[in-house]
C-alpha cells in the first residue's frame, strides 16, 4: 500500500470528495497501481498527522502527465481549453493559471496523475 501526503490547503477538498486526484513526480520507490488501496494524509511524519479518507480509497488510474506551462499531455493526449481548467479544478486549484504557477519551479514537469474514488477522465481522447 502506498501513502500520499497533501498540503493542508487541499485537505478540505479531499475530505469533501472534490479532489480525487494528485499530480506527482516520478519517484524511486513505486507509486500506487490501479486497483490498489492508497492512504491519504496531511502532516505525515509530524504530530499533527491526519488521515483524510477512511477507509482507504482504491487507486483508479496512474497516468503519465507532462506540464510545460502551456501544454499538458495526459497519457499522450493533449488537453485543450476547458480541459486545462478542469484539470486545475480537479487538482484543487482555482484555474489553470494557478496550477501552472504552482508547477513553474518544476517545469518542464514529467510525472504521473494518480486518481482515486469515483474519478473519471475529463478530457477527450484523440
Amino acid at each position: 500500500m502506498v501513502a500520499y501526503n497533501f498540503k493542508q490547503q487541499f485537505a478540505p477538498l479531499i475530505r469533501a470528495g472534490v479532489k480525487q486526484q494528485t499530480i506527482r513526480a516520478r519517484r524511486k520507490n513505486r507509486h500506487a497501481s490501479a486497483g490498489e488501496p492508497i492512504q491519504i494524509y496531511t502532516g505525515m511524519r509530524t504530530k499533527s498527522c491526519i488521515k483524510l479518507i477512511d477507509p482507504d480509497p482504491l487507486c483508479r488510474a496512474v497516468l503519465p502527465i507532462s506540464i510545460d506551462g502551456v501544454e499538458v499531455l495526459i497519457d499522450g493526449t493533449p488537453l485543450m481549453g476547458e480541459e486545462l481548467e478542469e484539470l486545475a479544478v480537479e487538482d484543487g486549484f482555482n484555474s489553470f493559471k494557478e496550477l501552472a504557477e504552482f508547477f513553474k519551479p518544476r517545469m518542464p514537469f514529467e510525472g504521473v496523475l494518480i486518481a482515486w474514488g469515483d474519478w473519471q477522465p475529463y478530457w477527450t481522447s484523440v
